[in-house]
């Protein structure tokens, strides 16, 4: 079983409702497509900085991410990527605290709704 969190570049949305909204957009747009779109150099930073605290899955290193590589999960201005459920906590949080760093919006939709460092 997988945590999942969504994070992406744009206007902050106004509430929990237009983020899952703008997520469910951005979904459609960008991971449900046989197009290709390279991630945005902001992305790529935010995916570097996650890398920074715990390296890649198949690096045989101990890390909450359930996927790899992590850059894989993203596409244009946006990256959905799965965490360990075990370890959920612990990485959504740093997650959210890089986001909010880097001027990102992030969204969680098992609670369904938008996550900011002010919240954890």
């Amino acid at each position: 079983m997988s945590y999942d969190l969504a994070v992406w570049e744009g206007e902050r949305p106004r509430g929990h409702r237009e983020a899952a909204d703008a997520h469910s957009a951005l979904y459609g747009q960008f991971v449900d497509t046989d197009e290709e779109i390279p991630p945005t150099p902001l992305i790529v930073e935010f995916a570097k900085a996650l890398l920074q605290r715990s390296p890649e899955l198949d690096a045989g290193a101990n890390t909450p991410r359930s996927a790899a590589p992590l850059i894989r999960a993203a596409s244009g201005p946006y990256i959905y990527f799965p965490m360990a459920w075990s370890r959920a906590e612990e990485a959504s949080e740093y997650a959210v605290e890089v986001a909010s760093r880097l001027g990102l919006n992030c969204y969680d939709p098992q609670l369904d709704r938008l996550r900011t460092a002010a919240d954890d």
